[in-house]
């Protein structure tokens, strides 16, 4: 059991210490995967920022991924799901239309700093746990799509048998529960309350802010 998202990202950094000199940027998922990636961000002395995506449900089974959505026009499409749920192209223009709204607003309430590159860097992608897997392999998809590096999903807590699916959209998982008998992600944290926006802005702000110290405090050395 973790304390709260603050415990379990304390416990997820102390798996990453290898990446520590790779220079890497966190993004977490909101909104809780921001407050466990808060955690790793300064344990790793890495930016702090935000991965805001939408996955494309299927029309005929909306839990089936055929694809995500991301910041700055970022499309990912699976076309293997496509083909064999039968989407038409209007369908498909249906969903991504109505998900890209989705996305437009909640970036709007999310983002509150600019955003960080990560073209040619090494990506931790951080969420507080993975239970159906959707939203951190969008989000691992949609960072590869940015032009990362290398990817790393991070997560405190994952189903075991979700793990095959996650190796194939990044190039390390690390986490530190992979329980067989997983019913949901809350079950694992004895605090699990929601997060505010306003808390997720907030997080972004003081990291953005400690990144600017830091940076002065090189250059003055």
């Amino acid at each position: 059991m973790f304390l709260d998202r603050v415990d379990a990202g304390r416990q997820l950094a102390l798996r990453l210490p290898h990446l520590g000199d790779r220079d890497p940027v966190v993004v977490g998922l909101p909104r809780g995967g921001v407050v466990v990636a808060a955690q790793v961000a300064a344990a790793l002395r890495a930016p702090l920022d935000v991965i805001v995506v939408r996955k494309l449900g299927a029309p005929p089974a909306p839990e089936v991924a055929m694809g995500a959505l991301g910041e700055g026009g970022v499309l990912v499409v699976n076309d293997d799901v496509v083909r064999r749920a039968g989407v038409r192209p209007a369908e498909f223009a249906e969903v991504r239309a109505r998900e890209q709204a989705e996305l437009d607003r909640r970036v709007r309430r999310l983002r509150t700093v600019p955003r960080t590159p990560l073209a040619g860097r090494v990506v931790v992608v951080v969420d507080d746990g993975v239970a159906t897997g959707a939203p951190a392999r969008a989000a691992c998809q949609v960072a590869r799509a940015e032009g990362a590096q290398r990817v790393v999903l991070a997560v405190a807590v994952v189903a075991a048998d979700m793990l095959p699916a996650l190796q194939t959209v990044t190039d390390e998982v690390a986490y530190v529960e992979a329980p067989v008998d997983f019913q949901a992600v809350g079950q694992w944290y004895d605090d699990f309350t929601q997060v505010a926006d306003s808390e997720v802005s907030a997080l972004l702000e003081q990291a953005a802010q400690d990144q600017r110290v830091r940076a002065t405090s090189r250059a003055a050395r």
